[in-house]
């Protein structure tokens, strides 16, 4: 696939994440009006909401965009999905009928704020590269088990928290929780000291299952409406003392940050991959009819507030074990329900090399090797006042479909209130 070119100039940028071919779907305001949806077309936002109104944009009978979130869209199915899709290539497309009105519903993307892209149900992590799983297993239980026994027969997963899930920008406290240091016979009580980031692809479910109904890998594939990227921040110390038996609570719950524009499983169909060969055959309900992961290149940048960024860690979706439908069909082979606006975190992405490593956990070997700092600093784990920006896009024949940037600071652990 090649560009396809708009009348809106800076989408035919080779180097912009968001040409026509993108179209990724988001929620924006301007000058402290009511959040609204809208599509990325270059620097530019396309106004859905006036889109709408003025009949450029028409999948119904009902009004589709007169609320600031996704959901209404994506319960709508795959099939309003699709039209939706072909309605807003051909009103940007160069040459458009519609380009003199259309015009007057562009915002700048720097004049806007950007909101939470959709309603999250609920949300679900998974540990399912296995670089990452390596790497991690052999710090803590040797390289001879470091996987654990199931982990080559299913995507290993826990549920976390959609109330702590931010849009890209927001501010992240430094977690308190509970932490046993090595020496001590007790635990004690206070800031976490080894803050980390994970890098990872979330999907979007827009299409629910029914509980008690499993769905195979591709009915999974076809509910996903689309990705965004994620950062599962941890707190490392609170998850070695809290993990057994029942996996990450606190060291998770706080925070996940997501990127605000949902790239579309459409925009995305050209630059589908075949997962890896298996030491062990999957299961029938999780075999794969065709290629379900992405080429899709992803970076993390540091930056300690003293010097320009640095990107610490560079990696590719193509590295997962599992893929998200894989993942989907697994979560309701029991009967478990999905949910439109369910989102499903890929878990940390890590590759072979050593800057493929998609955490501070891995990139700094526990806090043994810290990383050296532009600005003359070093890290071993995230400390208040950086910042974490994570990127990622598809690279087509002269241009590129991205996801712009998910970032978030760290501030300072929050103080409790006076009894």
């Amino acid at each position: 696939m090649s560009l396809v070119h708009s009348w809106v100039q800076s989408a035919n940028d080779p180097a912009t994440d968001f040409p026509l071919n993108n179209l990724p779907c988001g929620v924006f305001s301007v000058s402290g009006d009511e959040p609204r949806c809208g599509v990325a077309i270059g620097d530019m936002i396309l106004d859905c909401q006036a889109a709408e109104e003025a009949e450029l944009i028409a999948l119904g009978d009902e009004l589709l965009f007169d609320v600031p979130f996704w959901n209404e869209v994506m319960e709508r199915g795959p099939k309003v999905w699709d039209r939706l899709r072909v309605e807003l290539l051909a009103l940007l497309r160069a040459g458009s009928n519609a380009e003199a009105v259309a015009r007057g519903m562009l915002v700048r993307q720097s004049d806007a704020d950007m909101h939470m892209p959709f309603l999250v149900a609920e949300y679900t992590d998974f540990y399912a590269s296995r670089h990452h799983a390596t790497n991690v297993g052999t710090m803590f239980r040797g390289a001879e088990n470091a996987l654990p026994p199931n982990w080559l027969h299913m995507p290993i997963g826990y549920n976390g928290r959609a109330s702590t899930v931010v849009v890209s920008g927001t501010p992240i406290h430094r977690p308190n929780g509970q932490i046993k240091p090595p020496d001590a016979a007790m635990p004690v009580f206070g800031p976490s000291q080894r803050l980390d980031f994970e890098l990872e692809l979330g999907a979007v479910i827009g299409k629910p299952s029914e509980m008690g109904q499993p769905v195979t890998v591709a009915q999974a594939d076809a509910m996903i409406f689309g990705y965004v990227l994620l950062n599962d921040w941890s707190a490392r110390d609170i998850q070695a003392w809290e993990y057994q038996p029942l996996g990450p609570f606190q060291s998770k719950a706080f925070a996940t940050s997501i990127s605000p524009w949902i790239v579309t499983r459409a925009a995305l169909a050209s630059f589908r991959v075949a997962g890896p060969a298996r030491d062990v055959a999957l299961l029938p309900y999780l075999h794969e009819p065709g290629p379900m992961l992405y080429d899709i290149d992803l970076e993390v940048e540091l930056q300690d507030g003293k010097a320009t960024g640095q990107v610490i860690c560079r990696t590719n979706y193509r590295e997962m074990y599992y893929s998200a439908a894989q993942q989907i069909a697994h979560h309701a082979s029991s009967g478990c329900a999905m949910t439109v606006g369910d989102l499903i975190g890929s878990g940390t992405i890590s590759g072979a090399a050593a800057v493929s490593r998609g955490s501070m956990l891995e990139l700094t070997r526990g806090g043994q090797e810290p990383l050296a700092l532009g600005s003359g600093g070093q890290r071993s784990f995230l400390q208040d006042g950086d910042t974490l920006r994570l990127r990622g896009h598809a690279q087509g024949d002269g241009f590129r479909v991205g996801f712009g940037d998910c970032s978030g600071m760290v501030l300072p652990a929050p103080r409790f209130p006076a009894e």
